[in-house]
């Protein structure tokens, strides 16, 4: 009994020194952020801190995001995952509990008896309670608690950037639309120009003034507008589609007024600095509380290779009959036990969970520094881009209002014989080229603003 104990005591030591080489304190060499956002400003004005309500300030457009925030299925299916992580702290947390069934059987067993022609039967009948308790020495069932935690607290940010992402993809699709509605009416309206263009041109032709080659191309304008026309408005359809598709409703018309696409956003463009991404972005929030349980799950992984103290006591009452099962003494049993197990032979299993926690851990640290430096990157790029389409704008809304101009021009001289169809062709196809080119000037303003407010950590707060 002696040696026994001894090579306990030796096997116990061993399995304790081999868990001082799994290391535990996991770092990577990180960027440092910079102080801005290559700019001389250190304004911690943002506004990423601004409710989506009050950002976009247009009721049509609000009333779509809301429809989203209630219907959208993948905002529903974020919930549900929220949900999963929930129902996991709560098992984690039951595991540090002790544990308690209860057990009812009834049966009948015979038994042979010499001189008897039938065996005897022998009722059995039997009721306990079972106990259990594992006492959490090193900490494993604790640290996979706090690592449910950390995973219910990163549900909930990745519940914030699917909200973030559908209001931003709402608001991109509905100026899109109303894109699309603008250049619907400019084609209509340079459809209209083009007839009249064309009949002149055929009564020219009548009076000798011109030939059939002109009439031709003024024909061929034409058609060709209105195939443009025609693509637009199949654009417009499966753009409204996409908007109900996000809605979660089937195919419907979508009620809007394509003069907003022109309206500037109410918000002052204020970037904030750098480090406020950490708390502004759920995605990087996300990536650190997985980072945050990615660690209690590696020290669970660790302590796995402890010993388990475990406690267990029964009580319970059988008997053959049972009217006495509860009444006699002699029904009455009861045990209690403590056991220590230590894991001995299967360790290649536990290093081989214990180093997939930490190539975890890692890959999420990795993760992170990805996620950070990618979060920069966007908002430089929306800054730059927002800046520079402001310039862009003054210039085409200048080219349109002077192409306008020319159409005009063109049209007169051609009717007094100082200019030739061709220069009226040209400069009706510039003007329109020039309108369209403005309209989705202005449309890329407005996703550049939605985007911007996305990067910066705006539009999933309530």
């Amino acid at each position: 009994m002696k040696k026994n104990n001894i090579i306990t005591c030796i096997l116990f030591l061993f399995v304790v020194s081999s868990c001082k080489t799994l290391n535990t304190q996991l770092s990577i060499a990180e960027q440092k952020l910079p102080e801005n956002f290559n700019t001389s400003t250190t304004d911690t004005a943002s506004i990423a801190t601004i409710n989506w309500k009050e950002y976009f300030a247009d009721s049509i457009l609000i009333k779509l995001i809301d429809t989203a925030l209630y219907n959208n299925p993948d905002l529903q299916v974020a919930l549900q995952r929220i949900e999963i992580a929930r129902s996991g702290v709560r098992f984690s947390t039951s595991k540090l509990l002790p544990k308690l069934d209860g057990n009812i059987s009834a049966g009948s067993t015979t038994e042979y008896e010499p001189g008897k022609a039938f065996a005897t039967p022998i009722n059995d009948f039997y009721v306990g309670l079972t106990g259990s308790w594992e006492i959490d020495i090193w900490k494993k069932l604790r640290n996979q608690q706090k690592a449910a935690v950390s995973n219910y607290l990163a549900s909930n940010e990745g519940k914030n950037f699917v909200t973030g992402n559908l209001v931003a993809d709402i608001a991109i699709t509905y100026y899109e639309l109303l894109a699309l509605d603008n250049e619907l009416e400019i084609l209509e309206q340079t459809i209209h120009k083009q007839k009249e263009a064309l009949d002149v041109v055929k009564f020219q032709k009548e009076t000798g003034k011109t030939n059939e080659l002109a009439v031709q191309q003024f024909q061929a304008q034409l058609l060709n507008s209105k195939t443009l026309e025609k693509e637009i408005a199949q654009q417009i359809v499966e753009t409204e589609n996409k908007i109900n598709f996000l809605l979660g409703k089937f195919p419907q018309t979508i009620v809007r007024k394509k003069e907003i696409l022109f309206q500037k956003t109410s918000a002052k463009i204020a970037s904030g600095i750098p480090s406020q991404l950490l708390s502004n972005r759920p995605d990087v929030r996300e990536i650190e509380y997985q980072i945050a349980a990615s660690k209690f799950d590696l020290q669970a992984a660790k302590a796995a290779f402890y010993p388990t103290a475990n406690l267990s006591a029964k009580l319970d009452f059988q008997i053959f009959n049972s009217q006495f099962l509860f009444a006699a003494p002699a029904s009455i049993g009861y045990s209690a036990l403590g056991m220590l197990v230590a894991p001995l032979v299967n360790m290649n299993a536990l290093k081989a969970q214990f180093n997939t926690a930490k190539a975890n851990q890692l890959s999420l640290l990795y993760t992170h520094q990805k996620t950070i430096l990618n979060a920069y990157v966007e908002v430089v790029n929306e800054l730059s881009n927002t800046y520079n389409l402001q310039q862009i704008n003054a210039f085409k809304k200048e080219q349109t209002e002077v192409l306008a101009v020319s159409v005009e021009t063109a049209t007169e001289l051609y009717k007094t014989a100082k200019a030739s169809y061709l220069e009226v062709l040209i400069a009706q196809q510039n003007s329109l080229q020039s309108k369209l080119e403005f309209i989705n000037i202005s449309k890329r303003q407005q996703i550049a603003a939605v985007k911007l407010y996305k990067v910066l950590g705006g539009g999933w707060k309530q």
